[in-house]
């Protein structure tokens, strides 16, 4: 083993798991690795904090494929639960990475997906299951999927998953677990009733706190828009106007989402929706037209502010403020990526003055405003948003508002929008 700290070998991932790391791209450890994964080869149970972009998948998939590899199973003996399909996804592409050349199978079931397929999906043995709770649940009522030979669990993202109401279907999970197994459980923050959630899944386990509270990358340069309800669309509009970059655009609501991005596809965008309130095959077209660059912008509620692995986002804009301070850093963290810079925008409105300062309390620091000669002064165009159904008003200031926009635009061939 080498003596270089640096290096996976070092921590105890033997040279074969070691060489499909760096083919991989993985060429040192990150710190959560470093503390996680030599505990998770041992077998012993770990409770990680870490924030998002640190490494947190690989790990727990290193120790579960040097684990699981070449164990005979009918039934899986991996199982990772996670808070969101999208996530779910990124962490079947992780296994499918470093798990095939040491016959490490996995399978993703998640809501939104056809049943069947997944219980054929099921009968070629998978090693590893990755799975949002319900779904899990939806398979141990109906008994295609069995729990019995699983000797490795992992919790991901658990306090997202306690954010989005998870806990009751976590409990009848965990309740239906075998009592003998590892079980790693990851947060990018530690609530109190995270530590309910630890006290029942985890056993003395080794305690890898990278950090207590997230932060943004030092890339990302923060700037915010003092500006009304009604003038948020025309002031994104005119930003837009400017450079070429992908944009990530978060809203409060699934409702605001939608409407945003029809008002933007209207006006020539190639916009894609990504909402909870869309069918998986929606939310797949979206992300993967988003990550490929058919569509330039991406608005999204905070559904996609975690396990959403685009490397050439360069601009985030809050088009609302999140009403918690970590899910400020999470949306932002999806630009800045790899040491790249990026640009984080938010609007602020009077009434958001209380969200605002609990962000710049968060962040130890204020978000300067723009320079008032921006151009997104210039932009006269009015909206009228509400929560809910839009009004026939709305949806008539905002065909005006696009006549407007259009005309001030060079022609173009027609770009397509897509409700991902």
């Amino acid at each position: 083993m080498s003596n270089n700290p640096s290096t996976f070998n070092a921590l105890g991932v033997p040279l074969s798991l070691a060489a499909v790391l760096a083919e991989a791209g993985f060429r040192e450890p990150t710190p959560i690795q470093a503390a996680a994964i030599p505990a998770g080869l041992q077998g012993r149970d770990v409770l990680g904090c870490a924030q998002t972009g640190t490494g947190k998948t690989a790990a727990f998939v290193v120790p579960m494929i040097h684990r699981l590899a070449g164990l005979h199973h009918e039934h899986p003996k991996g199982l990772i639960l996670v808070p969101t399909r999208e996530l779910a996804f990124q962490i079947q592409r992780t296994l499918d990475q470093l798990g095939r050349k040491h016959n490490v199978s996995s399978t993703t079931i998640v809501g939104g997906s056809d049943m069947h397929a997944q219980i054929r999906a099921l009968r070629q043995r998978p090693t590893i299951l990755v799975s949002t709770p319900g779904r899990l649940l939806d398979h141990l009522w109906q008994g295609t999927v069995h729990l019995s030979s699983l000797c490795m669990v992992v919790l991901d993202e658990a306090d997202r998953m306690l954010d989005m109401g998870f806990a009751p279907q976590l409990s009848q999970i965990l309740e239906a677990l075998p009592e003998e197994r590892q079980t790693m459980l990851f947060s990018a923050t530690m609530p109190t009733d995270l530590g309910d959630l630890a006290r029942i899944s985890v056993k003395h386990p080794m305690r890898a706190m990278m950090t207590t509270r997230v932060k943004p990358a030092e890339g990302i340069t923060h700037t915010l828009h003092r500006t009304t309800a009604l003038e948020k669309t025309p002031l994104l509009l005119s930003l837009l106007k400017t450079g070429g970059e992908s944009v990530l655009v978060f809203t409060k609501t699934k409702h605001r989402a939608n409407r945003l991005g029809d008002t933007l596809g209207r006006v020539g965008y190639r916009v894609a929706v990504l909402h909870g309130g869309h069918r998986l095959p929606q939310r797949r077209r979206a992300l993967e037209g988003f990550r490929c660059g058919r569509y330039r912008i991406l608005v999204a509620t905070d559904v996609a502010a975690r396990g959403l692995d685009i490397a050439h986002i360069g601009q985030v804009i809050n088009y609302d403020l999140p009403m918690v301070p970590e899910d400020y850093v999470h949306r932002i963290g999806r630009t800045g990526r790899m040491k790249k810079a990026g640009t984080a925008t938010s609007f602020v409105t009077r009434d958001d003055g209380h969200l605002l300062r609990a962000i710049e309390r968060y962040l130890g620091q204020s978000i300067p405003s723009a320079d008032a000669s921006q151009p997104a002064a210039s932009c006269q165009a009015r909206t009228h948003h509400v929560e809910g159904r839009a009004s026939s008003g709305e949806r008539s200031n905002d065909r005006a508002q696009c006549r407007r926009f259009r005309q001030q635009r060079t022609p173009r061939s027609q770009s397509s929008s897509v409700r991902g």
